[in-house]
């Protein structure tokens, strides 16, 4: 196999001159100068923010009631950032990547430095926040000029990042166990800190071969590894059989692929399988200039291609908004969440305006606001009667104001919890309206069809109130006012979204109805299509049962097949019901809306999801292999994982499954070869989720990463997995490598 690092040369290439043989210690790249190509190729080499980022910059780390100052620096491969800190015994650093940041916030824009922070100028103020359930890193620099050079740096780097192909990734990963094998930190690696090195990645390998591997590679007979001989052992272990045999078989005996054999493999695979898009693909992953010239690829190459976007299992049209959003809202299922407010459990967790923020970045587009009566005449948000913290009402509609649309284009819709007296639901509509100005809709849409909801793409940019609302004749009486508990002001604010009791019979378009999860599994057995036909004209809104005081969630794949669309979950939670919902709104460009099919939009359907009469496909995966996946147990080096795959189908009835066998010992490069075969009803609602877990038999199995997606998105052919942590964060390089096809039965 050409080495990782390398630009390799093609030998007996058909049509390229030939090349003398290049000895692999002179094909491989080392890590040291790897990090200043980086720097080269994202044209930051003399970037004066990256720079001082280099040096690095004492900031201050505030907490509720807790400041400390650390040195921040950023290493030399310009992906991770380490601090000095002083522990009780002594000074350790901790590491994070910027991989693993989502935004950087200038100012006093979070929570935390909005309440702990004022001592510190707002020029001198910034907060980084990370993908997953990590709390926000809160900072304050000595001066304005420190504190933008680190925003404008971090936000460089990030978009770096986000531009990193598969293999880039993987070596940014290599480096970081590198780094933290070197325990002395002499840039050399002993066989005893490869062995270490070996169990941080996953692998429990015969000291035997390890150490006939070790002995290769040192060709300076040091008995240590050092610049290039560290990459070359890495190379070695990096190895694809699997993929390795599939370019053969395409490319013959000369192991080069021509534009002619990868047009036949696009083929294969079920792609556009044109001469012009098999030479794109060439010159856009092939590592070798001399194989480019001549519309050739190298394995290498093709494995930079399979492991790119197009090379996913997820289809990369759907990260983009491509369904009709002209259609009515009921006609959408949309990210619904419950409980927003909430970090954590419901009876004794924090309330957080943060939490707003990390469920909009989700792709959420109804949230919930449980509204109370507060001191001071201001009213507050919290989980009423319990010992969750309470925010104020008009902090979360600023932050609304600010987050809304910062994910998504689509209208968001404000479910309140009203439990305030007249006077404070008036301080909430005063709120409301000043606050969120031209954005919130207090009246119908001008020449609008009140037969029918307006669309999302006629409400782009909007909020909508969910509430009561008093009748359109309005009353001078207050006695009247008084007995449905509702100030006029509020009521004024709720127009499309108006919350009444459940009739079986056709209501307003603009009436919708909440319900439990029991309640609505008992109308599904008693009248199934009744509801069904309900959400093709109405609103509906699920959310969990009182008794989930640990704020779990139901499966909300029951509530879709009924054509429910804001089925309400605990985003602060993360189990493999927050696993459906992320799948299901990953469509459709993750914008919060999804076009539901045909059948569960039209007004006279038959559908009736309790009588499993459906159309069905036969799903056929290959599980072959697995790549880098994470250590659960970093406490203890001696722990590796013993992995095997989980295939599920959620959709009508009952979840479908398949596993393969686990793999002693190896979450670095297992490999399975396993072929599984599940049925598929109702394909138009389907979900497919790839679990990966540590089989324990002694215990509970631990999960490792996930991915679920529609299969209506699923490709076809060889396909990368690329996995996700339960939380939601990426865990790249970690994949999956699979082979899909599907079937009618």
């Amino acid at each position: 196999m050409p080495g990782f690092w390398s630009a390799v040369c093609p030998r007996k290439q058909k049509n390229c001159p030939a090349e003398p043989e290049v000895a692999m210690e002179q094909q491989v790249q080392c890590a040291t100068s790897h990090g200043l190509r980086t720097f080269k190729k994202m044209a930051l080499s003399d970037d004066e923010d990256v720079n001082t980022m280099l040096v690095g910059t004492h900031l201050w780390k505030i907490k509720s009631g807790w400041r400390q100052q650390r040195l921040y620096k950023l290493e030399a491969d310009g992906m991770t950032i380490w601090y000095e800190s002083r522990a009780k015994k002594a000074r350790s650093k901790q590491i994070f990547s910027v991989l693993h940041i989502e935004s950087v916030r200038e100012g006093r824009q979070s929570e935390g430095l909005r309440r702990n922070g004022r001592r510190f100028p707002e020029s001198c103020c910034f907060s980084i926040s990370f993908m997953g359930r990590r709390k926000n890193l809160d900072l304050a620099a000595s001066t304005d000029q420190e504190a933008r050079s680190w925003v404008q740096g971090l936000r460089k780097l990030m978009e770096r990042a986000v531009a990193m192909s598969q293999r880039e990734k993987l070596v940014h990963w290599i480096r970081d166990y590198l780094h933290q094998a070197d325990r002395d930190g002499d840039e050399k690696m002993s066989f005893q800190e490869v062995k270490a090195m070996l169990r941080m990645i996953n692998i429990d390998m015969n000291d035997m071969y390890a150490y006939t591997l070790f002995k290769q590679c040192d060709r300076s007979n040091s008995n240590t590894l050092e610049d290039c001989e560290i990459e070359e052992f890495c190379t070695q272990l990096m190895q694809r059989p699997e993929l390795e045999e599939i370019f053969h078989r395409y490319s013959g005996e000369d192991r080069v692929l021509s534009a002619e054999e990868l047009q036949e493999f696009l083929q294969h695979q079920g792609e556009e399988a044109t001469m012009e898009r098999a030479q794109n693909i060439i010159h856009r992953y092939e590592l070798n200039e001399k194989a480019k010239q001549h519309s050739l690829m190298m394995q290498e190459g093709f494995m930079m291609y399979l492991l790119s976007a197009e090379g996913d299992i997820y289809n990369q049209k759907h990260r983009k908004v491509y369904q009709d959003m002209t259609q009515p809202l009921c006609h959408y299922f949309i990210s619904c969440s419950h409980n927003t407010y909430l970090t954590n459990h419901q009876l004794v967790g924090a309330s957080s305006t943060e939490s707003y923020i990390r469920a909009f970045k989700e792709g959420c587009r109804c949230v919930e606001l449980d509204c109370w009566e507060g001191t001071g005449g201001e009213p507050v948000i919290y989980h009423g009667h319990t010992l969750t913290s309470k925010i104020l009402f008009k902090d979360v509609i600023f932050t609304i104001k600010h987050y809304a649309f910062k994910y998504s284009p689509y209208p968001v819709i404000l479910s309140i919890e009203n439990h305030c007296g007249l006077e404070q639901q008036v301080t909430m509509a005063y709120h409301l309206r000043t606050i969120l100005g031209d954005m919130l809709v207090s009246e119908p849409l001008k020449n609008a069809d009140p037969s029918k909801l307006p669309s999302p793409e006629a409400l782009r940019g909007k909020i909508l109130v969910k509430g009561k609302k008093l009748s359109d004749r309005r009353s001078t009486d207050e006695e009247g006012r008084t007995k449905m508990d509702i100030a006029q002001e509020l009521s004024d604010l709720v127009v499309y979204c108006q919350s009444v009791e459940y009739r079986d019979q056709p209501g307003n378009v603009c009436e919708m109805s909440s319900f439990s999860e029991d309640k609505v599994r008992r109308l599904m057995k008693e009248g199934g299509n009744t509801l069904v036909r309900y959400n093709t004209r109405q609103l509906s809104r699920i959310y969990p049962d009182g008794m989930r005081a640990n704020s779990s969630n139901f499966s909300p794949q029951e509530m879709w097949n009924a054509g429910c669309q804001l089925v309400a979950l605990n985003f602060q939670t993360p189990d493999y019901q927050m696993h459906l919902n992320r799948g299901r709104f990953l469509d459709n460009g993750d914008c919060g809306y999804v076009l539901k099919p045909e059948f569960l939009r039209r007004a006279d359907t038959l559908f009736n999801p309790e009588d499993g009469s459906a159309k069905m496909k036969i799903l056929h995966i290959k599980v072959l292999s697995a790549q880098q996946l994470p250590k659960l147990n970093k406490e203890n080096p001696n722990s590796i994982v013993d992995p095997f795959v989980r295939v599920e189908i959620h959709s009508l009835g009952k979840k479908r499954e398949s596993e393969t066998n686990y793999i002693l010992n190896n979450g670095f490069n297992p490999m399975w070869n396993e072929a599984l075969q599940l049925e598929v009803l109702c394909p138009e609602l389907a979900l497919v989720r790839f679990v990966v877990e540590d089989y324990d038999k002694t215990s509970s199995n631990d999960f490792i990463g996930q991915f679920t997606l529609p299969f209506q998105s699923l490709k076809q052919g060889y396909r990368h997995v690329h996995l996700f942590s339960k939380d939601g964060a990426s865990l790249s390089p970690a994949t999956l490598f699979v082979h899909v096809h599907i079937e009618d039965p």
